[in-house]
């Protein structure tokens, strides 16, 4: 079964908590994983963040807006148990308990930002995060944009010269931390005179070993033949490490052949490249930063559950 979105979790949370006790995050959530059965894959699967798991950020929000609704509350920190409202509307057995129904109890509204809400056409407040939680909107927003960024990248590389290209492949290296100083790194760039070689750069500051570049501004899928060709090339040298750039793609025989000879070729895509230009700085630059804040339970003690 796939994760479920927060609103599906609202009722099987719900009815864990009928008999009245006091249920722990940890307990619920193995309690739901195992209701909604969820692989061990699902149950870790984290937000693009990578900060939290999926499944416990939909928990976590649906618990939220039980309480807001007065549905439950919480005894102690990470703790909680149904009030006497939450089990009067289990009482009325809906099928389904959502934000449609929230609603309706006292206080909900008043309780949440209604800036998110909407009239539909019956007059209606539908929210406009029906299935996804405040976090997956913004970190889906935040992928939309990273992957907007990312094409404008590949079409600015892709009509730039080829002696650009390779100078931007060795300061990237460079400040991944590779090569030493950029001034060592880039006198490196087409001194090689080895077919099949576009530039050498030092393994570490200390020059421990050396990492030969192949960079291609390609359009087409680059096939077997050119990884074959590049090996080839680290073997005249007796090279045991080389990094084969591009700003298209690899097709998956090359791929197979990079895994399996003995010289160490790591393959990077456009995808690859430009994500890691951005992750690293080169060619971009900030133009605004939001700070995301969470509650300091430690502040709060018991008075937050």
């Amino acid at each position: 079964m796939a994760i479920p979105d927060f609103q599906s979790v609202m009722r099987p949370l719900m009815d864990i908590l009928r008999d009245g006790k006091e249920h722990a995050m940890r307990e619920t959530l193995d309690r739901l994983a195992s209701h909604f059965e969820l692989t061990d894959e699902e149950k870790d699967r984290l937000l693009p963040s990578g900060r939290q798991a999926v499944f416990t950020n939909r928990v976590s929000w649906a618990k939220t807006h039980l309480r807001m609704a007065g549905l439950i509350e919480p005894t102690a920190k990470g703790v909680f148990k149904i009030t006497g409202r939450g089990l009067e509307l289990l009482k009325a057995n809906h099928d389904r308990i959502d934000l449609r129904l929230l609603r309706k109890q006292p206080g909900y509204l008043e309780a949440r930002d209604r800036k998110r809400d909407k009239p539909d056409g019956n007059g209606e407040l539908v929210s406009s995060d029906a299935e996804q939680t405040p976090e997956e909107m913004m970190e889906q927003s935040f992928e939309a944009l990273r992957e907007s960024l990312g094409r404008e990248i590949l079409a600015k590389l892709k009509s730039a010269s080829p002696s650009f290209f390779e100078r931007l492949v060795v300061e990237l290296l460079v400040r991944m931390g590779y090569g030493g100083t950029r001034k060592d790194a880039g006198e490196a760039i087409g001194k090689s005179g080895d077919e099949g070689i576009d530039g050498i750069i030092k393994e570490d500051r200390l020059g421990l070993d050396t990492i030969y570049i192949q960079a291609k501004k390609w359009e087409q899928t680059v096939g077997r033949p050119e990884i074959q060709k590049f090996a080839g090339a680290l073997q005249g040298v007796r090279a045991r490490k080389g990094i084969f750039i591009t700003t298209s793609d690899f097709s998956r025989e090359a791929a197979e052949y990079a895994s399996r000879i003995e010289s160490k070729i790591v393959l990077i895509d456009g995808e690859q490249l430009w994500n890691l230009m951005i992750d690293f700085g080169i060619g971009v630059s900030t133009t605004a930063t939001y700070e995301v804040k969470r509650i300091d339970n430690d502040y709060f003690g018991e008075e937050l559950g």
